[in-house]
């Protein structure tokens, strides 16, 4: 395989949808069409490659995003293939973050399902560019239509049809291309079958005719040169569309809609052609921006060769008891054997190897240029979301945002071996895992291990015992509370104090107030300049902040307070930051328990899909768990439920939804917001 691949042919692609869409199931055929694999591993039979994990293999779904690279025509494909389940969105995150476009993959059945919006937002922050593929359409009940009137409704995406389906479920063979005007075939669910390209049925030839006035109509709203022969009824050729397409693709006005059926290796060919001819590479997309850590402007860099080494590590992989680094390079060159400076911790380190990735194999090379998706070892202390460049022109590229967890368990080593081995795995789990928070139960002695879901913590348990030979006995779930104020508050704290030697004095007046839900936490000053000195404002700051980490009633943290800093007392030459922190912490405490704390708990967005026979159960069910019916819709013979409910109510719910609805009914839950339930 080449190592030093033609930017302008490379193109960087995530797989994103909902939980059971056919992501890793299309990532497959791509890498045996692509010639990357010689054979097809299936979900289903727990032989996915991209799957890798023993986890993932038994219980069918992607945990961890997967690199590999692989060829299409004269194009480098570097594919990531993330997650669909809401407990591991970090993963789709941090992969969209490096990523220049991406693939949404909608199931022809269930349409636009609500971890489909979540990713498909996810995509829209970091303006990835997108098209989508509407998969399963050998499956019962699928309609390639009403898909694309979904993306509308619940992604506001500007659906570009340039395939449409030819029959669905049992009879679902192959497409029209609207572009080509050809119909492609599908005879056989053979994977090494060719497809057949030939002309379009007289009975579908009106059908194909009005797509097309239909695209080329879609088109000539988002791109001049199409409206300006749109209107002068001057010949559109194919190539004027396909430039047209490509530019609106990458400028985020249009979603090219393709479809297919993956399992039956039907409408990936087709799918590769438009991701080579769509999808912006690494040139394409806005530069890359920065901040100068010297003089604190804003740089941009592009892809180039020639400038200098601006990386991003956007996850970190502990693979045999080794730290293995992902990094999307956006300019210069990574080289095996060099030195790179790591800006965030002012540290130099040097990279011992650069690894091309494929799943969980890989293939050693010498450098690495723009545009490149690698695994580096030798990066001891650098970790996920932190930038690499060049130490003669410091540059710190923006930082990655966690989502904090909302469930905890409690943990503690079976054996005296266990013991000794558990804060060093957990240090391991928490470096790849930046949603992953440990902390020690000071009353209990216990370890608290805190995530975004029930499934993400059963996977990090089961990986201690198989990745780790670590065994602990669990606790059960406790739900992360926040806590917050019902009434404004006022106090004061005095620090009067001699430390090692030195008198140290500060007097401070804090006045705490109770913000909306989602407010944060916020300070003012509004204290003269004799009561306290500017310069120890900042030391106030922080002395609030650090207080809220802690609440007054079981020591959650504080959310939705102003503290206001309206006056205080200092005495020349024996105020201090340490004083005016303590003494802050001191009135913020006071003020906490005067103020009527109360505690919020996380509430969870819900979506149930449950047959209408079984609507009556399920809903009481959600009612009696303290849940609030948002609203119901039917889907064919199906309801769903949208609803939302306290997650310290929802522990359980898998087994008691099959109950009530005799195996049939599924649910999608994720994190809505804390309130009170």
């Amino acid at each position: 395989m080449k190592t030093n691949i033609k930017i302008q042919k490379l193109r960087n692609i995530g797989i994103i949808a909902h939980i059971d869409a056919g992501k890793t199931t299309v990532t497959e055929r791509i890498l045996f069409y692509t010639g990357r694999s010689y054979k097809i591993g299936e979900v289903h039979d727990g032989e996915a490659i991209m799957d890798w994990m023993p986890d993932e293999q038994e219980r069918g779904i992607t945990i961890t995003s997967a690199v590999t690279t692989c060829q299409w025509g004269d194009k480098d494909i570097q594919i990531i293939d993330t997650p669909g389940h809401v407990d591991f969105t970090i993963e789709v995150e941090r992969s969209l973050r490096v990523l220049d476009g991406a693939v949404g993959v909608f199931c022809a059945v269930g349409g636009v399902e609500p971890q489909s919006e979540t990713v498909w937002h996810q995509a829209d922050k970091y303006l990835v560019p997108k098209m989508a593929f509407v998969n399963k359409m050998d499956r019962i009940g699928a309609d390639f239509f009403r898909v694309v009137e979904m993306m509308k409704e619940r992604l506001n995406a500007n659906p570009l049809i340039i395939q449409l389906p030819i029959g669905s479920e049992d009879a679902f063979r192959g497409v029209i291309d609207l572009l080509g005007m050809r119909r492609l075939i599908w005879e056989s669910d053979e994977p090494k079958e060719p497809f057949k390209s030939d002309e379009i049925p007289s009975d579908l030839q009106e059908l194909a005719v009005e797509y097309r006035d239909k695209l080329i109509e879609t088109l000539a709203e988002v791109d001049d040169d199409i409206m300006e022969k749109y209107l002068e009824e001057a010949e559109i050729t194919t190539p004027q569309l396909e430039d047209a397409i490509r530019r609106a693709t990458i400028n985020l006005k249009l979603v090219p809609v393709l479809c297919g059926s993956a399992l039956k290796n039907k409408g990936i060919q087709p799918l590769l052609n438009a991701v080579v001819q769509f999808l912006p590479g690494p040139l394409d997309v806005p530069p890359i921006v920065g901040r100068n850590l010297e003089t604190g402007e804003k740089i941009s860099y592009t892809a180039d060769e020639k400038g200098p080494l601006v990386a991003l590590i956007f996850k970190v992989s502990m693979t045999e008891g080794r730290k293995l680094s992902y990094v999307r390079v956006y300019s210069g060159w990574l080289k095996a054997g060099g030195d790179v400076y790591n800006p965030g911790r002012k540290k130099t380190e040097k990279i011992s190897r650069i690894l091309k990735m494929h799943a969980n194999k890989r293939e050693r090379i010498e450098s690495a240029g723009p545009g490149s998706i690698v695994g580096v070892v030798g990066l001891k202390d650098s970790s996920t979301g932190e930038t690499l460049c060049d130490q003669k022109e410091p540059v710190l590229l923006e930082q990655m945002i966690f989502t904090k967890p909302v469930i905890s368990i409690s943990i503690e080593p079976k054996t005296h071996d266990d013991q000794e081995k558990l804060d060093q795995v957990l240090e391991k789990l928490m470096a790849e895992d930046p949603t992953l928070h440990v902390k020690q139960d000071e009353d209990t002695g216990q370890t608290i291990l805190s995530g975004m879901g029930e499934l993400h913590l059963e996977i990090v348990i089961s990986r201690m015992k198989r990745e780790f030979n670590t065994n602990v006995n669990v606790g059960k779930p406790q739900v992360v509370y926040r806590e917050t104020l019902a009434a404004e508050a006022s106090a004061s704290g005095v620090f009067d104090r001699e430390v090692s030697g030195t008198r140290h004095f500060a007097e401070v007046f804090i006045e705490l107030i109770p913000l909306p839900r989602g407010g944060g936490l916020r300070f003012t000053a509004d204290a003269s300049v004799n009561a306290v000195p500017p310069e120890f404002i900042p030391a106030v700051e922080k002395g609030f902040r650090e207080s809220m980490e802690y609440g007054e009633l079981m020591g959650y943290p504080v959310v939705d307070v102003e503290a206001v800093l309206t006056g205080g007392s200092h005495r020349e030459n024996l105020g201090s930051e340490f004083a005016y922190g303590v003494a802050t912490k001191m009135a913020c405490r006071e003020a906490m328990t005067k103020g009527s704390p109360y505690f919020l708990e996380p509430i969870m967005k819900l979506e149930v899909f449950v047959p209408e026979t079984f609507t009556g159960d399920v809903i009481g069910d959600l009612s009696a768990r303290g849940g609030k019916i948002e609203s119901i819709s039917a889907k064919g013979d199906s309801q769903i439920i949208s609803a939302s409910a306290p997650l310290s109510k929802m522990f359980g719910y898998t087994t008691s939804l099959r109950s009530a609805s005799q195996g049939r009914g599924t649910f999608t839950m994720k994190f809505s917001r804390f309130d009170q339930s």
